[in-house]
């Protein structure tokens, strides 16, 4: 039987194996951390804010992974080399694949462990949200990245296709 816990698993790591396609089709690894005017964040900051924000929501708070967050470092760190972005995002990857399939329907309903901000909810209505946030800030990446480098490649980030439970039609 395929749980809402697993349907959420699969959509956060399609847009987490989108977000690294992101990061490598930028074609030199300065352009994952140019601003272009009037965008604050590059793309390499959001790779590493979202690696950084799933791995401490699903992987410490809900898997107990042990991941410390650094929420500043997240948006201050600059020129971090491609390969430990990505390496970032695998890990994210992983906590979500370890962490989410393992929550029963129950856990979904049950509020989720720690106040994010002032505010409390249920763990389901938290885990849409943070896939909402991915998605979010994947297009933006996806813009960055075209923005920079002047090109119309896409890299299909968000194709149905990709969904856990795609099957083609015969």
């Amino acid at each position: 039987m395929t749980t809402v816990s697993v349907l959420l698993a699969g959509v956060l790591t399609r847009e987490l194996v989108s977000l690294r396609k992101e990061i490598e089709a930028y074609p030199a690894e300065e352009d994952l951390w140019r601003v272009a005017e009037g965008i604050t964040n590059p793309g390499g900051t959001l790779a590493l804010h979202l690696a950084g924000n799933l791995q401490h929501f699903v992987g410490a708070v809900l898997g107990n992974t042990g991941y410390v967050r650094d929420r500043d470092a997240e948006f201050a760190d600059r020129g971090v080399p491609r390969t430990e972005v990505l390496a970032r995002i695998d890990a994210a990857i992983a906590a979500v694949e370890q962490t989410l399939p393992r929550l029963a329907e129950s856990d979904l309903a049950r509020e989720y462990p720690v106040p994010v901000g002032k505010f409390r909810f249920e763990t389901g209505d938290f885990l849409i949200h943070l896939a909402s946030h991915l998605a979010y800030h994947l297009g933006q990446v996806d813009y960055h990245r075209r923005l920079i480098t002047k090109s119309g490649t896409t890299v299909s980030t968000v194709a149905p296709w990709r969904l856990r439970t795609a099957r083609e039609d015969t």
